[in-house]
């Protein structure tokens, strides 16, 4: 005799609310960040996800270098999706070379996806500003073997410095350098030899 079969309900499937963080490289080009963000739309809608924001913050400095480089160009994106959806979209994100970092974050455990509708303006990719030329510093100076361009020179710093035009710099430095003598006074060693003979 045949048993009947045991059928167990479908568990339900809840979507839940995500952001994720994804940085670029700072020399990422317009076109290739457009391309990250347009595949990253595309694992969302593929999964059945939605996507409800997308938020192109430019280029900024990170806290810490990675993969050599101290700037990074930061994008969110909020949506709402099922779990395999997060998955999906790290593992695409984790292939593409341009990008360095991201992070998920789960922001409602439950939401109807049925009535979550976006607006059109929140969901375009502000175009990325042309990367400055030396936004990078070269190794040599990364490593302090390169000598820094100085702003102010020594001698404007001197020359600014104290009244009288400089011409008492001038005097100091023919009688040779000052020394204290014990009343604790500085005098030049022409001075000091004066004042022994005096004595």
């Amino acid at each position: 005799m045949a048993s009947p079969a045991i059928s167990s309900p479908t568990p339900e499937r809840r979507a839940r609310e995500y952001e994720t963080i994804y940085i670029m490289r700072s020399a990422v080009s317009t076109e290739e960040a457009k391309r990250i963000n347009d595949r990253a739309r595309e694992v969302i809608d593929s999964l059945g996800g939605v996507l409800l924001r997308v938020d192109n913050w430019g280029r900024r400095k990170l806290a810490y270098p990675i993969a050599k480089s101290s700037r990074g160009v930061f994008v969110y994106l909020r949506y709402a999706g099922f779990n395999d959806l997060v998955a999906e979209l790290e593992r695409n994100l984790r292939l593409l070379e341009n990008v360095v970092r991201y992070q998920t974050v789960q922001l409602a455990p439950r939401v109807d996806i049925a009535a979550l509708t976006a607006d059109p303006e929140e969901l375009k990719f502000a175009e990325l500003e042309a990367a400055p030329e030396d936004d990078e510093p070269e190794l040599a100076q990364r490593l302090g073997l390169v000598e820094r361009p100085r702003h102010d020179s020594r001698e404007e710093r001197e020359g600014s410095g104290g009244g009288g035009g400089g011409d008492g710099d001038a005097e100091a430095a023919e009688d040779g350098p000052k020394a204290a003598d014990d009343s604790g006074e500085e005098s030049t060693p022409a001075a000091a030899a004066e004042a022994s003979e005096n004595q």
